[in-house]
């Protein structure tokens, strides 16, 4: 978010226009409407899922194996007669917990940290970007995978494992947005005047973060899910009998041929999770972003 220089960083008068536009932009964006539609209707789902579960995802109904949707079933149920429907449900909510907990703790701890890094410079810089650099050359799955399986499968060893792998591109994107607004009048003259580093990054740096953070955020929330789905996957998520999107498909897949209702519909949860963040996401950096604004994005 551009600011124009002034001694005391306060926002001229033109931004308020700015401001205005971008509004009108997001509301008429067809990704930012659909994509957060889905969210909305996730968001509400995810509350709302112990009123909307008539069944305990856990609770068993002999002589109900492998039903295949019903009205009593509306997802069928599994091999061990559980409803699909409250387990899918009970999965989502899961997931959107556990990729909203991480992404917010990542942001939290990597946006200061990043802030911090950009106002002191020199070796301080240069060291935290090497270390950045280290981190980003291992696959983020499988390093996930190594720690999860350190720490043991846990839904909070997974909320702490896939922030510590969040937090340096939160870090990283603040620490680019301090060095651009460094040069500029208005830091300038805060410095001229004796303003505290603390100062200046609350009152000059911080604002200038929000837009990318909120495009960084909401686009690593549909990776996270992904993350989150693929640990599960795997048996390094929330352990049984609580239910996961991934590991309902991790053991769905054994009867694909029979009952394929038992990954289509964990599989579609997460296809529409993923899609709603990657839209909302790519739709609120068209808008934000003047350098696609004036490159002519859609």
């Amino acid at each position: 978010m551009a600011r124009s220089a002034t001694a005391l960083g306060r926002w001229p008068a033109g931004d308020t226009a700015v401001r205005s536009t971008r509004w009108r932009g997001l509301l008429r964006n067809w990704s930012v409407s659909v994509g957060g539609g889905l969210v909305v209707v996730l968001a509400v789902v995810g509350l709302l899922t112990p009123v909307l579960t008539v069944r305990s995802p856990t609770a068993l109904h002999p002589g109900e194996e492998l039903r295949p949707p019903t009205v009593d079933f509306p997802f069928g149920t599994d091999e061990l007669g559980r409803d699909v429907a409250s387990r899918v449900l009970n999965g989502a909510r899961t997931s959107l917990f556990a990729a909203v907990s991480s992404v917010s703790l990542a942001a939290a701890t990597g946006v200061p940290l990043g802030v911090a890094i950009g106002l002191a410079g020199g070796l301080v810089d240069l060291l935290a970007m090497r270390a950045f650099d280290i981190l980003f050359a291992f696959p983020a799955i499988l390093l996930a995978i190594a720690i999860v399986a350190a720490l043991g499968p846990s839904l909070r060893n997974l909320v702490l494992t896939i922030t510590l792998l969040t937090m340096p591109q939160f870090a990283v994107m603040a620490r680019g947005v301090t060095l651009a607004a460094r040069p500029m009048d208005y830091v300038q003259a805060a410095v001229a005047l004796g303003a505290s580093m603390r100062r200046i990054a609350f009152t000059h740096v911080l604002p200038n973060v929000v837009p990318p953070l909120i495009v960084t955020a909401t686009l690593n929330l549909s990776i996270v899910i992904l993350v989150e789905a693929g640990l599960s996957f795997l048996g390094l998520g929330t352990q049984p009998p609580a239910p996961t999107l991934g590991g309902m498909i991790s053991r769905g897949r054994q009867y694909m041929t029979i009952a394929p209702w038992l990954v289509v519909f964990p599989g579609l949860a997460i296809m529409v999770a993923v899609l709603g963040f990657n839209l909302l996401g790519d739709g609120l950096r068209e808008v934000l972003d003047p350098k696609l604004r004036q490159g002519g994005g859609r």
